[in-house]
């Protein structure tokens, strides 16, 4: 009897991920009935503070296809019960060219931003297309619930970066850069700041002897405060790729 809840009680994520995966096309179609839905690119995860509650990150295609490249609008929404409840449009939020956009995933970790307020996070990941001029890249937005509709609190905080150049054999440099976010005492107007620290490391791949061999360089770490100016997370000299 024991096994038999254990086992119920594992298989619940997974039944309530398909679950949810199964209503994305159907919201597609009610929010955007003359937009392309990009299935391959869209998300969708139970709450973790409400069962009941679904977080969803859809794409859709405005222009262009998605082989050769296109523009994506993304729908951020909360769903009860399988009903939208909130949701909120941006056009062209995501671009794919020679840096293709790759996947969307969502981050539900502990962002308690007020006491009353926890966001949640869509991660959007993309790649390059060149072999030997390798590039890799995520960025992070995080949205809150506290209104008629989602509204976004940290726009595209780059959280991995990693690139580099070689012969396409052995011989080559590299770099990844990595980012976490931790919340920190200080207060801005009433909101947590977002402590972040940034971990770079360089590598390089060398022939010696017959064999390809690599060697990496000590990380090296910065750390940095991102605060809240009363509408929004402000990140200091950011730049994207896109």
């Amino acid at each position: 009897m024991r096994c038999a809840l254990a086992l119920t009680l594992f298989c619940l994520p997974a039944v309530a991920s398909a679950d949810c995966t199964a209503q994305l096309a159907g919201w597609a179609k009610k929010l955007h009935p003359d937009l392309t839905f990009s299935a391959q690119h869209s998300v969708c995860k139970a709450s973790p503070v409400d069962a009941k509650r679904t977080l969803a990150a859809l794409a859709f295609v405005e222009s262009g296809d998605e082989e050769d490249g296109a523009t994506y609008g993304l729908e951020v929404l909360s769903a009860v019960g399988g009903q939208i409840e909130q949701h909120v449009y941006e056009s062209a939020a995501i671009s794919s060219d020679a840096v293709r956009f790759e996947s969307l995933s969502l981050d539900t970790a502990r962002y308690h931003l007020t006491p009353e307020l926890r966001a949640f996070g869509v991660r959007a990941s993309y790649v390059g297309s060149s072999r030997v001029n390798p590039f890799s890249s995520t960025d992070l937005s995080l949205y809150v619930l506290d209104g008629a509709k989602p509204r976004k609190v940290l726009d595209k905080l780059e959280v991995q970066r990693s690139g580099g150049e070689w012969d396409g054999n052995c011989q080559g440099e590299f770099y990844d850069i990595t980012s976490s976010l931790a919340i920190d005492k200080t207060l801005s107007h009433g909101y947590a700041g977002l402590a972040v620290t940034e971990k770079t490391v360089e590598s390089r791949s060398f022939a010696k002897h017959d064999d390809c061999s690599n060697s990496e360089s000590k990380p090296v770490t910065k750390r940095y405060l991102v605060t809240y100016d009363g509408t929004h997370y402000v990140v200091p000299g950011q730049g994207k790729h896109q």
